[in-house]
């Protein structure tokens, strides 16, 4: 398949007619939609792609592709600008690394199998063109998906995700998986309803969602002819039931939509940490006997947060100048819920470094842990993950150590006396 994606990047643009679905149905008859359920990385499923396409001789051929994904397996992505500053904020950071390494999984999976992720998607296009068929791209467009996947998920999902994540990239997954078996519908089930107990919502997203994306699509491309769909296995039985009732099919707006800002569990805990942090700042200042304590729990304070967060630079082998950024900031930005130390440590990183949209490129097609190290754009990201989590844990080790200096019998004594003259007062004013 290398000759297919190599002669499909010589074109300017794609030698076969790409046809775009109508935005709602004409009333016109509908025609036959054939799908076929493929694995992504499986030599079959491409050879079986081909046989059916030159066998069933289709007007269209439906893939599972967005405009984006298409274009980056033909070589053509578009060239953007990378804004460091946008890609280190909020969730932004843990997301990107986890696409990075979904998409690395997909990709040493594909080596191991001898294919390239999305070979078969590729094929159905170039069977198409031979066949005279036009192509249709009927995948929602895969930022919205991910953005939409990663909103649906619960704090514990994500921990449970980028943890099964991190083995799998090193190739230490406990399961050996036959891909060739994949696309047989009791082992897909069997699969689709164990990720439904990791994560329900996020299953909703990459599945359920898809499959009604995917059946509307198909359903409108059958009023303009015979159809045959290439589609991901997991979504084969799906696009059935829906096709089954087309009128029932959810409209493609509401499955377009990004996902609106909402409290989360993540920002709901920073606040409280923050205020807890206040207040151990306050009981600090009440119960220094002297101007001795408050330094003291100022110094512990510095050295934990400053130092893990300059400790997880340096485990990414992070620019003395990030470490140092990271040591003289974590005091400050852990007592605010909307800074982190790891965004000015990747600044600077990045200063240093200059990543550029070569480096997205680079790190795209990187083959092992170690290419990734050696890129500039991954060596950002990582400085400012590592060092956000160094803060993190010094904020924990530091709250330990300061509420241990200060005696925790006090502590608790001091609270519960705050807390009865706030009721005593209350109770008086009433």
């Amino acid at each position: 398949m290398e000759n297919t994606t190599e002669k499909m990047k010589e074109d300017d643009a794609p030698a076969c007619q790409l046809v775009v679905p109508e935005t709602e149905s004409t009333g016109g008859e509908s025609h036959e939609v054939i799908i076929v359920g493929t694995a992504h990385v499986s030599e079959k499923s491409v050879q079986e792609v081909i046989s059916k396409i030159e066998e069933m001789r289709p007007d269209i051929v439906a893939v599972e592709l967005c405009p984006a994904r298409y274009k980056a397996l033909i070589g053509q992505e578009e060239e953007k600008d990378i804004k460091i500053s946008e890609l280190l904020s909020g969730s932004k950071l843990f997301l990107f690394l986890v696409q990075l390494f979904l998409a690395y999984i997909q990709r040493k999976i594909g080596e191991e199998m001898g294919v390239k992720p999305g070979s078969e998607m590729l094929a159905a296009i170039e069977a198409a063109r031979r066949a005279g068929a036009r192509v249709a791209l009927v995948d929602r467009d895969i930022g919205i998906t991910i953005q939409r996947f990663w909103s649906a998920m619960g704090f514990i999902d994500k921990i449970r995700l980028v943890g099964s994540l991190i083995p799998a990239a090193f190739g230490r997954g406990d399961e050996e998986i036959d891909i060739d078996s994949i696309t047989q519908a009791d082992i897909v089930s069997q699969m689709i309803s164990e990720f439904r107990k990791i994560s329900p919502g996020a299953a909703n997203v990459l599945i359920d969602e898809r499959d009604a994306f995917l059946a509307r699509n198909l359903f409108l491309l059958s009023k303009q002819g015979r159809v045959l769909a290439v589609v991901g296995a997991g979504h084969r039985e799906g696009i059935v039931k829906h096709l089954e009732h087309p009128e029932k099919i959810p409209a493609l707006e509401g499955l377009n939509e990004k996902p609106g800002k909402k409290i989360t569990f993540v920002k709901v805990f920073g606040v409280v940490v923050s205020l807890l942090i206040l207040a151990t700042i306050a009981l600090v200042l009440l119960m220094a006997q002297s101007s001795e304590i408050i330094l003291q729990a100022f110094a512990i304070w510095f050295v934990t947060t400053g130092g893990l967060s300059a400790l997880g630079v340096v485990l990414a082998k992070g620019h003395p100048f990030s470490a140092l950024t990271a040591l003289l900031v974590a005091w400050m930005t852990t007592l605010n819920p909307f800074l982190a130390a790891g965004w000015f440590a990747g600044m600077v990183e990045a200063r240093k470094l200059k990543p550029s949209v070569s480096d997205l490129k680079k790190l795209a097609a990187a083959n092992s842990f170690e290419q990734m190290m050696e890129n500039r754009l991954f060596k950002v990201i990582l400085v400012a993950a590592l060092s956000n989590l160094g803060a993190m844990a010094g904020v924990i080790l530091g709250g330990i150590l300061i509420w241990q200096m200060l005696g925790l019998e006090n502590m608790k004594e001091l609270i519960s006396g705050v807390i009865n003259n706030f009721i005593s007062s209350l109770v008086s004013y009433f």
